[in-house]
């Protein structure tokens, strides 16, 4: 559970991640147009308990993303343990952009037209980080990623490949391409 999450009562918890899955639902079908008493309804809950939880959107949007983080942390692991540097750089790459592809609300808090608030991320944000820092140093050490690829660059990778997520399969194209853009060429 994402932050505050295990320090809630039992009904606590349940009404935010009703809110969550409401605002998930909701965001990934309209976009920012959404309003919260939109989201307090399909949750089942009233405005009131809903501010309770969330201030606005953003917070709403950095709750979304954080729970998603939780998940693609977890991936980041599973993939850092791979023994092969290459292996472990696109099972990484892959594995978080198929785990996106069915949560158009995630895609849509990171890609969305404000910056998301990491306030309330920051450890999921940070650990995920590190893992792809260390994932990516592999990488390059053994020859696999050029020399001047950063680990910030697996973020513009992944964002251009959500970007491309419009239903179909585009996005692995796309992937397929860049992918061939980093990968060093003396190898």
């Amino acid at each position: 559970m994402t932050t505050r999450g295990p320090s809630l009562r039992a009904d606590a918890r349940r009404n935010r991640e009703a809110i969550l899955d409401a605002a998930s639902e909701l965001f990934a079908r309209r976009g920012e147009s959404v309003q919260m008493d939109e989201i307090a309804e399909r949750a089942g809950l009233g405005v009131g308990t809903l501010y309770r939880h969330f201030a606005d959107k953003q917070a709403l949007r950095a709750a979304i993303i954080g729970r998603r983080f939780e998940a693609m942390t977890s991936l980041a692991r599973s993939a850092e343990r791979i023994e092969d540097p290459w292996t472990a750089f696109e099972t990484l790459l892959y594995g978080y952009l198929e785990s996106a592809q069915p949560d158009a609300a995630f895609r849509f808090a990171l890609l969305g037209p404000q910056e998301p608030s990491w306030g309330e991320i920051d450890a999921e944000k940070t650990a995920f980080a590190a893992i792809v820092e260390r994932v990516v140093r592999r990488a390059i050490d053994a020859g696999h990623l050029r020399t001047d690829f950063q680990a910030s660059d697996f973020v513009l990778i992944t964002r251009g490949a959500m970007a491309n997520m419009t239903g179909g399969e585009d996005w692995r194209r796309h992937l397929t391409l860049q992918l061939e853009g980093v990968r060093a060429t003396d190898r």
